[in-house]
C-alpha cells in the first residue's frame, strides 16, 4: 500500500548543463528499513539525495514525506522536517568542540536566552554514551581522528530525531571494529522505525546491512530488489549493465629486473615506520596490504618525498636518490596517485586540463618560456581520451566529474610524465564497481607495457586479485611479503595483525 512509505519521490528530473542527471526518477522508502541506493559514480545516487535534502532543486517532480507534500528549500527544512544526512565529506567545524559542532545552530538557551553550556555538555554526553561512542564532548574536533569525526557527525543526525537518515559512504574512513558499532547503531535505529538510505559501493556491506536495494544507472531507476534475492555478480551486473563474472582482469606482464629498492627506510617520526625493505620489479604490481595504523601511506609519502625520514635510502634502477623531494621522485621517473584524491589528489576548482597538466608544464615552454597552451591542450585531450574520461569538456571543473572520472584525470595527470614506477594508494576508493574495473584495466595495461606499481589497498579482495606479490605492514613494520602463490585473504589478516 501507498501509505506504506515514509518516503516518496516521484518522478524526479534534474538538469545540469550538458547533462541530464535524473531522468523522472521514483524512489520510495518504508519505515523501520535499511534501503541501499547502489549504482555507478554518475548514476544520479547522490543528486537524488542532495534533491531530497533541499541542496539542488528540482527541475520536475514531487517529494512525498509521511504523507504530505513537501519541497525542502535548503538542509534546515529538511532536518526540521525529520530527514538527515550524513555526507562523504566530513563537514565539521574543526576549531570547536564536539558539543557544539553536533549543536551547531539549534544550541539550548536558558532563560536569559544565552547558550546554555552545561545543558549542551549533559545531552551531548547522553547521546554519545547512547551510541556507545567513547571521547569527551568537550573535546575539540580537531584533535580528534577521522572515525570519531564521523561518529560525531552520525551522532549529530541521531540528535533530530529523524525519521529518515541518509548515510553516503558512512565506511569509508572506519576500521572493521567501528563497521560493525555503525552496523549496531543503524540495526537500533531501524528498531525504533527510523528509514536508513544507505548508499556505499562496498558490496559485503549491503549483504549485511540491507533489506531492499534500488539500482540506478545513467539518471534513471533500474529497479527495487529484496537483498535476500541478490548474489554479488547479479548486483553488479544491474548497476553496470554488463556481465561481470570476474571483478579482475588477468595481469599478464613479464617480471622483470628490480627497479626500485627501498633499504631500511624509517619515518623521522617516531611513532611511524621503520627499518622498511623491499624491491621492486619491472612490469609488477606490488600490493601493499594492512590494518589502519600500518603507515602505508606514510611510507609511500616518504618514497616520494613528501614526509622526512630518519635513515635509510631509496635506489631507483641502480641510482641511490641523494635527496628524497618530489621533484626528484618525479625526475626519477615516479608518480605518486594519493589516498585521498578530494584533499590531496585534485585540485577541485581548476579544469581538467590543468589538473593533467600540473607537474608537466616544464615541457611546454616555447623558446621564450611562455607556454605553449595549443600542445599542452592537445596533450591532455588526448591523453584523458585515451582513459576515457567521461566530461562534456576538457575545460569542466574537475571538481563536477564523478569519482572515478577524478581518478581518471588523476592517472592522465602522471601518465603524462612517463613514469616507471607508478604509487597508487587505495586506487579504487568511493568509486563504483564499474570504474573499478577500468582502473584495474589501465593497471594491466601499464605492466605489460613495462612499467612497475605499488598499490596500497585497504581492500582484500582487489589485493588478491590484482597483486603479483603483496607487502603486509603491521604498526609500521614489514612481517611479510607474500608470493603470488602464498597470496589469500587470510594470509593477509594474519600477518595484519601480528609481528613476524
Amino acid at each position: 500500500m501507498e501509505s506504506e512509505f515514509v518516503l516518496k519521490m516521484l518522478g524526479v528530473t534534474k538538469k545540469f548543463p550538458g547533462v541530464l542527471a535524473l531522468n523522472n526518477v521514483d524512489f520510495k522508502v518504508k519505515p523501520g528499513t535499511v534501503h541501499a541506493l547502489m549504482g555507478e559514480n554518475g548514476a544520479g545516487k547522490s543528486t537524488l539525495m542532495k534533491c531530497l535534502f533541499g541542496i539542488y532543486r528540482m527541475d520536475q517532480g514531487e517529494i512525498v514525506l509521511k504523507g504530505n507534500e513537501c519541497r525542502f528549500l535548503n538542509a534546515a527544512d529538511a532536518m526540521a522536517a525529520g530527514v538527515s544526512m550524513i555526507h562523504q565529506e566530513l563537514s565539521n567545524v574543526p576549531q570547536r568542540s564536539v558539543a557544539q559542532n553536533i549543536w551547531l545552530g539549534r544550541e539550548p538557551l536558558n532563560k536569559l536566552r544565552l547558550i546554555d553550556h552545561k545543558k549542551m555538555s549533559r545531552d551531548t554526553s547522553n547521546l554519545l554514551k547512547s551510541l556507545n561512542f567513547e571521547f569527551d564532548p568537550a573535546a575539540k574536533m580537531a584533535d580528534l581522528s577521522i572515525s570519531q569525526q564521523q561518529g560525531c557527525e552520525i551522532a549529530k543526525a541521531v540528535s533530530y530525531n529523524a525519521s529518515i537518515v541518509v548515510m553516503d559512504e558512512p565506511t569509508s574512513s572506519l576500521t572493521e571494529n567501528e563497521v560493525e558499532h555503525l552496523f549496531s547503531i543503524i540495526r537500533d535505529l531501524r528498531s525504533r522505525g527510523v528509514a536508513i538510505i544507505y548508499i556505499s559501493h562496498k558490496m559485503e556491506e549491503i549483504f549485511q546491512i540491507a533489506d531492499l536495494v534500488t539500482v540506478m544507472r545513467d539518471g534513471q531507476v533500474i529497479g527495487d530488489y529484496p537483498v535476500a534475492e541478490l548474489s554479488a555478480d547479479r548486483l553488479i551486473s544491474l548497476m553496470v549493465g554488463r556481465d561481470t563474472k570476474h571483478r579482475f582482469p588477468p595481469v599478464e606482464s613479464v617480471i622483470g629486473e628490480v627497479c626500485l629498492e627501498v633499504k631500511n627506510l624509517t619515518a623521522a617520526n617516531p611513532r611511524s615506520f621503520r627499518n622498511v625493505s623491499f624491491e621492486l620489479r619491472r612490469g609488477e604490481i606490488l600490493g601493499f596490504g594492512g590494518l589502519v595504523g600500518a603507515q602505508r601511506t606514510e611510507l609511500m609519502e616518504s618514497i616520494f618525498g613528501i614526509r622526512e625520514i630518519s635513515g635509510g635510502e631509496v635506489v631507483v634502477r641502480g641510482v641511490p636518490l641523494k635527496k628524497l623531494t618530489p621533484q626528484n621522485a618525479i625526475q626519477a621517473g615516479i608518480g605518486l596517485v594519493t589516498e585521498d584524491r578530494r584533499s590531496t589528489g585534485i585540485f577541485s576548482l581548476l579544469n581538467i586540463t590543468i589538473n593533467t597538466t600540473i607537474p608537466s608544464l616544464g615541457k611546454y615552454k616555447n623558446r621564450i618560456g611562455l607556454l605553449d597552451h595549443r600542445r599542452l591542450i592537445k596533450d591532455a585531450s588526448e591523453q584523458n581520451l585515451q582513459l576515457k574520461t567521461k566530461t562534456p569538456s576538457m575545460e569542466t571543473l574537475v571538481q563536477n566529474l564523478s569519482g572515478g572520472n577524478q581518478q581518471k584525470v588523476i592517472l592522465s595527470r602522471w601518465l603524462m610524465t612517463v613514469p616507471e614506477i607508478l604509487i597508487m594508494d587505495e586506487p579504487t576508493r568511493g568509486i563504483d564497481v564499474g570504474a573499478k574495473y577500468e582502473i584495474y584495466t589501465i593497471m594491466t595495461e601499464l605492466v605489460k607495457m613495462g612499467k612497475s606499481i605499488i598499490m596500497v589497498s585497504s581492500e582484500m579482495p582487489e589485493l588478491v586479485g590484482m597483486s603479483n606479490r603483496v607487502v603486509v605492514l603491521c604498526e609500521g613494520r614489514l612481517t611479510k611479503i607474500l608470493s603470488k602463490e602464498e597470496i589469500s585473504q587470510e594470509a593477509i589478516m594474519r600477518y595484519a595483525t601480528q609481528f613476524s
